[in-house]
C-alpha cells in the first residue's frame, strides 16, 4: 500500500531508539524493583542488563524498529475528538474527586469544534519486527529477553518518534532541548496517551486509529478483538496542550456507557466486554 500523503513512516535502526529504552520498564517485566537492596538481586540485575545489550546488539544487524504517525486537523466536540472528520469517542471520569476538582477526558485538552478554529491531534503506533517475538523457540529465557527487549524497543520508537514531532513535523516545542532522561520523566509539553492506558482504556478504538493510519504499512495488524499484532506494538494520540495531564477514567456508570455505546456505534454489551475493567 502506498503511504498516505498524510502519515509519515520512520523506520529505526535497533541502536537509534536503544538510547530512549526506558530500564525501569524492562526489569519491572523481570522482577526487579528500580532500587534493589539486596546484592545477590542486584547483581543478577546487572547480568541481565549485559545479557540485554548483547542481544540487543546482535538484533541490531538483523532487525529494524517502526513508527507511523498522522497529525490531523481536529477539534473537541464534547467528549469526542474529531480527527480529520472521523469521530472518535472517548469517556470521561465519573467518579467524585475528594478536592472537587472537575471530570477529565482528553477532549478537555483540545479546542472544542464551537471556538470555530481547527486544532491539531497527532495519532501514532510502533512496533518491533514482527520475526523478533519469534525468535529462540527453543530457548525459554532466550525468548523471553527477545520480547521483553522488543515491547521495550517499541516504546522507544515511540519516544524518539514523539520527540521528532514536537521538535519538527508539529514543530510546537521547535526549542526543547531535554536529556533522555527528562524524556523517560516526562518533561515535555504535551501527553501521548496509549490505547489501553488508564486515560483511553477501550482497546477497541484500536479499529479507529487503523482506519487512519493504515497500520499495516508498518506491519501491524488487528485481531478480531482489536488486539494488536506483534505483541510489540504500541498506538495512541499526541496533544500539545501545556495544561493536558495524564488521569485515569476509573469506574463509570451505565448512563456513560449507554452514551458511549451510542457514540462508537457498537452494542452496548460488545462496549461492556472492552470496558469491563471500567464498570
Amino acid at each position: 500500500m502506498m503511504n498516505s500523503p498524510a502519515d509519515k513512516v520512520l523506520t529505526y535502526a535497533i541502536h537509534d531508539v536503544t538510547p530512549y529504552i526506558n530500564w525501569i520498564y524492562f526489569f519491572h517485566a523481570w522482577g526487579f524493583q528500580p532500587k534493589e537492596d539486596d546484592r545477590a538481586k542486584a547483581a543478577e540485575a546487572m547480568q541481565l542488563l549485559k545479557e540485554a545489550n548483547r542481544m540487543l546488539n546482535q538484533l541490531d544487524e538483523t532487525y529494524h524498529v517502526h513508527a507511523i504517525f498522522r497529525l490531523c486537523k481536529a477539534n473537541a466536540d464534547g467528549d469526542n475528538l474529531l480527527l480529520d472528520g472521523t469521530r472518535f469517542p472517548l469517556l470521561r471520569q465519573q467518579i467524585p474527586h475528594p478536592d472537587g476538582s472537575p471530570f477529565l477526558c482528553l477532549s478537555d485538552f483540545v479546542r472544542p469544534l464551537a471556538s470555530g478554529t481547527p486544532d491539531t491531534v497527532g495519532i501514532f503506533a510502533a512496533s518491533c519486527d514482527g520475526e523478533v517475538e519469534l525468535l529462540y523457540e527453543d530457548d525459554p529465557y532466550k525468548r523471553m529477553l527477545v520480547q521483553t527487549l522488543a515491547d521495550r524497543l517499541a516504546e522507544a520508537a515511540t519516544e524518539k518518534m514523539h520527540e521528532y514531532v514536537r521538535k519538527v513535523a508539529w514543530g510546537y516545542a521547535k526549542d526543547e532541548n531535554l536529556s533522555i532522561p527528562e524524556l523517560l520523566k516526562e518533561k515535555f509539553q504535551g501527553i501521548r496517551p496509549a490505547v489501553g492506558y488508564p486515560s483511553l482504556p477501550d482497546q477497541s478504538v484500536n479499529f479507529l486509529l487503523n482506519e487512519l493510519l493504515h497500520m499495516q504499512q508498518i506491519g501491524i495488524t488487528l485481531t478480531e478483538n482489536g488486539a494488536m499484532r506483534p505483541h510489540a506494538t504500541v498506538c495512541g494520540l499526541m496533544l500539545a496542550h501545556p495544561a493536558a495531564r495524564y488521569f485515569a477514567v476509573g469506574k463509570i456508570g451505565n448512563d456513560q456507557l449507554e452514551d458511549y455505546a451510542r457514540r462508537r456505534g457498537m452494542p452496548i454489551n460488545e462496549v461492556r466486554k472492552f470496558l469491563a475493567a471500567n464498570l
